[in-house]
């Protein structure tokens, strides 16, 4: 049984607040919200729509930036980081997985998992293509390598983007609504898909509606009217109490 106390955090999150102006008036979306994410830990965030869940995502990856408070992922204080250094750290750092998939329709299946790599500089070119190739067999891809995005299934797209999502060998990943968009067969195939990266010593935070999938997760953080209402392990005993 794992030490939770003995686990670097991966993912700090500290009184972040994030308000938004609106009009003449001013809407706070998050109101303090901390909580921790241990590596190797997969984290579900749940919660009603507008209550700030892909904004705190968003934050995480660096892509947007708290009112007040701390981000720190990977070390790293994302909110103080310039946006040259944020580029190049989640290159390196975090996979993001979107709910429609934001593959490139002109390059190929192949070449949408090659890109991350091309962009971050990171291994030889042969190694990159290798790599993009046994990445798109582990998710069942590799026979619709050289097909366009629009040739192939919904339900293959978010595959081939979980490759992309996993080219630069992250140790964090980002699902927001990763399933939104599929059907109750290839969301349990996605949903397996996420549960064997982990396995492997991956981290993924994980943004759903989905009942079923979100009760599947070992632990449940859920956000309510701008707070964490909910914060529960429900299949790893083992990190409960820090």
């Amino acid at each position: 049984m794992t030490d939770a106390k003995n686990v670097t955090p991966i993912v700090e999150i500290r009184d972040v607040v994030k308000s938004f102006p609106v009009g003449g008036a001013t809407i706070t979306i998050l109101k303090g919200v901390s909580f921790k994410v241990r590596a190797g830990e997969f984290v579900s965030i749940v919660g009603p729509s507008g209550n700030g869940k892909s904004t705190l995502l968003n934050m995480i990856t660096g892509i947007d930036r708290p009112t007040s408070g701390e981000i720190i992922v990977t070390g790293k204080q994302v909110h103080k980081m310039s946006e040259d250094s944020l580029a190049a750290w989640r290159g390196e750092n975090v996979g993001i997985i979107f709910q429609f998939f934001q593959m490139l329709p002109a390059l190929s299946i192949l070449q949408n998992v090659i890109l991350p790599m091309d962009l971050a500089s990171k291994y030889s070119p042969q190694e990159r293509r290798e790599r993009a190739l046994h990445l798109l067999e582990i998710v069942g891809m590799a026979d619709q390598a050289h097909k366009l995005p629009a040739m192939v299934s919904g339900g293959q797209q978010q595959r081939a983007a979980i490759a992309r999502a996993l080219a630069n060998d992250p140790p964090l990943l980002i699902g927001d609504e990763p399933t939104g968009n599929l059907d109750s067969r290839n969301s349990q195939d996605v949903f397996d898909l996420f549960e064997n990266v982990v396995s492997q010593g991956k981290t993924m935070l994980m943004v759903t509606h989905d009942k079923e999938l979100a009760r599947r997760v070992p632990r449940v953080v859920e956000i309510l009217d701008g707070k964490i209402t909910r914060d529960e392990y429900v299949g790893r005993p083992g990190w409960a109490g820090y």
